[in-house]
């Protein structure tokens, strides 16, 4: 079964983030990107499966 990928305006909604966040800080964040094609046509999507690991490890520290 191939993997299953959302473009990157989809983890934006996903994630209630602007589409500009997940270019500039996605990466960053931890969150992989994968290339499709070359050029102006390529096409930046992510791995549902590692999405979902990723928000599942994002924590809020309290400052005790």
């Amino acid at each position: 079964m191939p993997a299953q990928f959302m473009t990157a305006k989809e983890l934006a909604v996903h994630l209630n983030m602007s589409l500009p966040w997940v270019y500039r800080e996605a990466a960053r964040s931890g969150l992989t990107p994968y290339k499709f094609g070359t050029g102006r046509n390529a096409k930046i999507q992510f791995k549902v499966s590692e999405v979902q690991a990723w928000i599942g490890q994002q924590k809020i520290l309290s400052a005790a």
